[in-house]
């Protein structure tokens, strides 16, 4: 437990954990480095992953805005996805968050963050229940999900 301690890292490029920085996912060659797929928690990136729908790259939030519990703007991962938009060719920003208030909350805050760039803003289909959340979805729910994505 003590060595898993000293080698898992946060990436500082998309916030996940990893045993290097940048992470293996950022650094995977494979990937669309033009979809940035945005999500609040690691374990919503690795449901996604588990879904294998699409190939893209992630940006970890680390939480959502949630005015009662004092979380704000500077307490998440926001400025790192403005400037990872704003410095790589970035075409579309897919949000990939609960459909609970705090993360809708938080999804419009973000639209609103990159209104300014020339970029295509996304979310997921409503085939995700409300109140639901990412990493208890079965992967066919999540696999749909991001395919039928519509414009937020």
């Amino acid at each position: 437990m003590q060595v898993a301690r000293e080698r898992i890292i946060t990436c500082t490029a998309c916030g996940n954990v990893d045993t290097m920085d940048p992470c293996t996912i950022c650094c995977d060659e494979r990937r669309d480095a033009s979809v940035i797929i945005v999500v609040e928690t690691v374990a919503d990136l690795w449901a996604l992953e588990r879904a294998a729908a699409m190939r893209a790259r992630y940006h970890v939030l680390g939480g959502t805005l949630s005015p009662l519990d004092g979380v704000g703007p500077k307490d998440l991962n926001l400025t790192t996805l403005v400037d990872r938009v704003q410095k790589e060719r970035v075409r579309e920003v897919i949000l990939a968050v609960n459909a609970t208030v705090d993360g809708q909350t938080t999804a419009h805050y973000v639209t609103d963050l990159l209104s300014a760039q020339n970029i295509r803003v996304t979310r997921l289909a409503h085939g995700v229940p409300v109140g639901g959340e990412l990493d208890y979805l079965d992967d066919g729910t999540l696999a749909a999900a991001i395919r039928s994505r519509t414009d937020f």
